[in-house]
């Protein structure tokens, strides 16, 4: 429960060596009562709360939101794509450069602590992959000349509104996990499918706030190089978000398998299919039974889940034998996730052992630079589950260079995915691992189904 209590009003500061998380909640001196609104990358402070701590109706938010465009109809210098930054960059120009003025300080200060951003996008052309189009923009703004200097990716929380009705939220993954994220997008999305009445009030609400900045050479200087930095990643991410229709996680269940443990052997098998080897694999597993429990890793790739791949490669093998083999992975898998979400897991342990080492002056032990272990941890697939109940996908990226990330929200009769990964790296391709992931579910179903008529 700690994370929900991080999302609103927190933002990640860029320190030169070392970044911090801050939350001004209900605890702080001064609580916040405004949000900042970004148009054309400019940045502005509008109030949400009237003096009593009164939320303002629909109508005056709408009144200000209009005052804000109004105000920015044409681009400004795009102060938020240094955001996009490498971060010890961008913690040198946040400290040595931009919070040394006066005006920069009093901006920075109240974008840190607003409760949330809101990013109102100029026109995206959408390509024919619509819902990829859109990911493309809410991952990070579609590059220097679209949206990516209309936000502040510090930010704990941010909502994003596109000009054709494409929304959703970016977030810093530093105070929160995804499943926080998408429990508050569930309740926001209840709260508007109930069309809630609009409440008059007769509160004159303070006029939105310029954000303004004072931005010497220096700062120019470096916007233009995170310009060049962010368009080269932009260009990099190879990126593909793909629907599942022949079932959904309703299938499994009828099977008796856990529906997670079956994308996740799904998953193995489509990479045996195009690459001919397992690899590591990281799934995100929960560790919120504890006290500021975060995660700790589901070593997806098993022995089981490799004999079952290897098995469905091959034809000599028959198929009542490919399904015991199925099963035994599935349930493999399952074990392996209720260890680790009840502590049992291996890499936090052994992330903290090494840290400890490091953080005491010692010698790191030799198990940490074994070839064997650099493998284990070198997850080629990086997976997370963040189920919704409403169509919603959460995006993110590889986490080695020659990898994919996935992530995926298992409807009752349908399974979403965003699969990631890097243009740079050839033996990566996120059209050939989603088509190997679509035959995958398809064989296992049939596997399954002709075993049961048998």
């Amino acid at each position: 429960m700690d994370q929900y209590y991080k999302l609103f009003s927190a933002c990640r500061l860029p320190g030169e060596q070392r970044d911090q998380v801050v939350v001004y909640g209900p605890d702080c001196g001064v609580r916040p009562r405004h949000i900042v609104v970004v148009h054309n990358n400019q940045f502005f402070s509008l109030d949400v709360y009237d003096n009593n701590w009164k939320p303002l109706s629909q109508d005056h938010i709408h009144a200000q939101l209009k005052k804000v465009v109004c105000q920015s109809k044409h681009p400004s210098v795009p102060v938020g794509i240094l955001t996009t930054e490498n971060r010890d960059t961008w913690g040198m120009v946040y400290n040595q450069a931009l919070k040394k003025d006066k005006t920069n300080k009093l901006s920075l200060e109240a974008i840190n602590r607003s409760i949330f951003m809101l990013c109102l996008d100029q026109e995206t052309v959408r390509e024919e992959d619509r819902w990829t189009s859109m990911g493309h923009q809410l991952m990070h703004g579609g590059g220097s000349q679209h949206n990516s200097g209309n936000r502040w990716f510090d930010k704990t929380l941010q909502f994003t509104v596109g000009t054709d009705g494409a929304v959703g939220i970016v977030y810093e993954h530093s105070a929160a996990e995804g499943p926080p994220i998408i429990s508050l997008l569930d309740h926001m999305l209840d709260y508007c499918s109930q069309s809630p009445a609009v409440r008059e009030t007769s509160v004159h609400p303070k006029e939105p706030e310029r954000l303004l900045f004072s931005l010497n050479n220096s700062v120019l200087e470096a916007i233009d190089n995170a310009k060049q930095s962010l368009d080269m990643q932009v260009r990099d991410l190879d990126l593909h978000l793909v629907t599942f229709k022949t079932y959904g996680k309703d299938f499994p269940k009828s099977q008796r398998l856990s529906p997670d443990s079956y994308i996740q052997i799904a998953m193995q098998l489509a990479y045996y299919k195009v690459n001919k080897v397992a690899c590591a694999t990281y799934e995100s597993g929960s560790t919120r039974m504890f006290h500021l429990g975060r995660t700790d890793t589901i070593r997806s790739a098993s022995v089981e889940s490799l004999k079952f791949c290897q098995a469905m490669q091959d034809s000599s093998i028959q198929p009542s034998e490919k399904v015991a083999l199925l099963r035994r992975a599935v349930e493999g898998h399952k074990r392996y996730a209720q260890e680790t979400v009840s502590g049992q897991g291996i890499d936090r342990h052994l992330l903290g052992l090494k840290l400890i080492a490091v953080e005491a002056g010692l010698d790191v032990p030799h198990l940490f630079e074994d070839s064997t272990y650099e493998q284990a941890v070198h997850f080629k697939l990086s997976t997370s589950q963040v189920p919704s109940k409403y169509d919603t996908l959460l995006c993110f990226g590889p986490v080695v260079p020659d990898g994919y990330g996935i992530c995926y929200n298992p409807a009752e009769d349908h399974l979403n995915f965003c699969i990631s990964a890097y243009n740079s790296h050839q033996e990566t391709d996120t059209v050939k691992l989603a088509a190997a992931l679509n035959q995958s579910l398809l064989d296992m179903q049939e596997l399954l189904q002709t075993q049961a008529k048998l």
